[in-house]
């Protein structure tokens, strides 16, 4: 059809969908392999499949918006409600690791002492790199947010500086947390505090690490003019996960690593 009376984007047929499931059952398989034989051939194989997918669907849905405007305001209006619905979904996510660390910090049960953390476990210490990643996250907020003002201002070069330190924020949040996993006196398998620790953290990690990519694109694109002042949902919707990694973080920072190294202090008096 090359005509249609309604403002719907009717999606062509895409290989895409059928090959990326494809790949993250590989890839779930390569890591259930990693973890019982160290083998990380079929996890390598699974990722690189994931990554060639997103990269050909982005370029697809970025065709689709940018070049042949098949997304109009009805569209826009759903794909905003999608992601609406995507971050709540998130949230409840990471509830239940919340709902796990409190069920066991508040009332620890015999197995763990009848304290918290348990024993033997060290906690960090929240004013050191914790600290440190907060500041960089909150700062990384503040730079979306500027990003997307001067954007909507038409303000091109201060919003793709903005976009741009993000990025190296995002990176840098990255690479600290990593150092910190290193550092750590604790593993996921120390006893509950170990396990919802690293859970807890480490999606939020890997959360960091896709909304870090995602800003990566919103960058590329904003560089080749994909984006104007009143058409920009890709980097919206970039901003609004950020600011919902950005929220997670200091609840996980209040609870998990200040309120956790209070009782720790406590303990120790």
């Amino acid at each position: 059809m090359t005509h249609k009376n309604h403002p719907y984007h009717l999606v062509e047929t895409s290989p895409w969908p059928i090959i990326g499931s494809l790949g993250v059952i590989i890839r779930i398989l390569g890591l259930i392999k990693w973890f019982h034989i160290f083998q990380i051939n079929l996890f390598s194989i699974g990722s690189i499949i994931i990554i060639l997918i997103i990269i050909q669907w982005w370029r697809d849905i970025t065709r689709e918006r940018t070049f042949q405007g098949l997304h109009t305001l009805k569209v826009s209006s759903g794909l905003r409600w999608g992601i609406i619905l995507f971050i709540t979904s998130e949230i409840f996510f990471f509830i239940s690791f919340f709902w796990a660390f409190f069920h066991n910090s508040l009332a620890p049960t015999v197995e763990l002492g009848l304290f918290w953390p348990p024993q033997l476990i060290n906690p960090f210490n929240p004013i050191q790199i914790p600290l440190l990643n907060t500041l960089i996250l909150l700062r990384s907020g503040i730079s979306v947010t500027w990003a997307h003002h001067r954007l909507i201002e038409n303000n091109y070069n201060q919003s793709f500086q903005a976009l741009i330190i993000t990025v190296i924020l995002g990176l840098y949040f990255t690479a600290l947390q990593s150092y910190e996993y290193i550092e750590a006196s604790f593993s996921i398998s120390d006893s509950i505090y170990g396990t919802t620790f690293f859970i807890a953290t480490g999606f939020h990690g890997i959360h960091v690490i896709i909304g870090t990519t995602f800003l990566l694109i919103c960058l590329t694109r904003h560089y080749k003019n994909h984006f104007s002042s009143s058409h920009h949902f890709g980097f919206e919707a970039a901003a609004w996960y950020w600011h919902f990694v950005d929220v997670v973080w200091l609840f996980l920072y209040v609870s998990i690593y200040w309120w956790g190294s209070y009782l720790h202090n406590i303990t120790i008096i």
